[in-house]
């Protein structure tokens, strides 16, 4: 935040300078007045660019996470619970985070909240960082007098959230691992050990197996073109980065990760637990329902569920149930349905939403827990098969070198 000088006048009468942080003028003379002085003159301190002091600002700036967002929705629900006004809350803390940025973003926040907005308003001048799930919720706690309770829903949403997509790593941390010591191991094969043994086979002049064959000419294409190998990767692995962050690319690549054995199940069930959470609590709000499904839609995360949402929206709109809609969808299984027939003819939609986002969460811990035992058969399978080449390609040139031997 940037520095201010001033010179006021204190209770006795006697002129005073001094240094200040602060966001704007507004928040000096405002700090001023809390301290009992009557500013006699206010000015910006300009000083000059630093290049390093840049480059260390930006290396700290980086956007605030789900944990810091938890947190920050937690404590701010606590003030305001207790009855701190917003921006006295919003002050302390940006007074108490660590994150640059995210510092900046509460300062540019209470100055908005300063200059009349309100605090949906406030809060969407950073759309980046806080969802259109969260600006949707702050709006309505705003209209109905319940701010408090803003926070307190999207502290759980969040927190609920975290925990799923900790299983998920948790899941995937031990078949990645697997994953890329085949791959170093298959390396360090490749290029130091077998061309030892490709050096020995090519002085006994013997007839070699295809799988010695096949290991060679891996190995000698490695030493060979190994950079531009490992260029053509890094080319093919920019570009597809780049594609699917375009819209046609990202909707590609969120179908296809649907259509993963086993762990496609879980990445839909994970985001359908977010995705109807996050309907019941703004249903429960009192949001309207093609307003709710609006805002919910992108806490899917997933390009293909968000469109098959968002045609719910256009099909409520158009007069269909919110069954039928649903139905249309292809998304939701009969079980689902079914409960949300029962929500919607007891006009209790959010109650039946959040029964759903259960289920859908019970489901993926489920599956999380016997993903695992899925993956370690196949995993087992690979490693057999990769050791079995390996094997047959280093030990029946050596065997028939053995052979050779005692025949003289």
């Amino acid at each position: 935040m940037p520095h201010f000088h001033f010179r006021a006048c204190d209770a006795a009468g006697q002129v005073q300078d001094g240094r200040i942080e602060a966001a704007d003028v507004d928040q000096v003379l405002e700090q001023l007045q809390q301290w009992k002085m009557v500013p006699v003159d206010v000015r910006e301190d300009v000083e000059p660019y630093n290049p390093l002091k840049s480059i260390l600002y930006r290396l700290q700036a980086r956007k605030p996470g789900i944990n810091e967002l938890i947190l920050f929705s937690r404590q701010m629900y606590s003030l305001l619970h207790a009855g701190v006004p917003v921006i006295q809350s919003l002050s302390r803390l940006r007074d108490s985070t660590v994150n640059v940025r995210f510092r900046d973003v509460l300062s540019d926040i209470i100055g908005a909240l300063d200059s009349g907005n309100d605090v949906a308003a406030s809060f969407s001048r950073h759309a980046d960082i806080f969802s259109p799930l969260y600006l949707s919720m702050l709006r309505v706690g705003e209209l109905t007098g319940r701010t408090d309770e803003a926070f307190l829903n999207m502290y759980e949403y969040l927190d609920r959230d975290k925990v799923t997509i900790d299983r998920i790593k948790a899941a995937m941390r031990y078949p990645s691992f697997v994953i890329i010591a085949i791959i170093i191991a298959v390396g360090v094969l490749t290029v130091m050990v077998i061309p030892a043994f490709a050096k020995v086979f090519a002085g006994a002049k013997l007839e070699l197996p295809w799988p010695t064959k096949l290991i060679l000419a891996l190995s000698e294409f490695a030493a060979a073109y190994w950079w531009q190998v490992a260029a053509a990767m890094a080319a093919a692995f920019i570009a597809m980065r780049r594609w699917i962050s375009t819209e046609a690319g990202g909707y590609w690549w969120d179908r296809t990760k649907l259509g993963i054995p086993k762990v496609g199940d879980i990445l839909m069930r994970a985001s359908l637990a977010r995705a109807t959470r996050a309907f019941a609590i703004t249903l429960g709000a009192g949001v309207p329902i093609t307003q709710a499904i609006n805002a919910v839609a992108f806490a899917s995360d997933n390009a293909y569920l968000i469109g098959k949402i968002v045609a719910m929206r256009t099909g409520i709109e158009r007069g269909d149930s919110l069954l039928r809609s649903a139905e249309n969808t292809g998304i939701f299984t009969p079980v689902i349905l079914q409960m949300i027939a029962v929500g919607e003819e007891t006009g209790r939609v959010d109650v039946m939403m959040r029964d759903v986002a259960d289920f859908y969460d019970r489901e993926v811990e489920y599956d999380i827990a016997n993903l695992s035992a899925v993956i370690e058969p196949i995993l087992t399978v690979v490693i057999g098969a990769m050791v079995l080449v390996l094997a047959l390609g280093v030990f029946l040139p050596m065997w028939d070198l053995t052979q050779m031997a005692r025949q003289r």
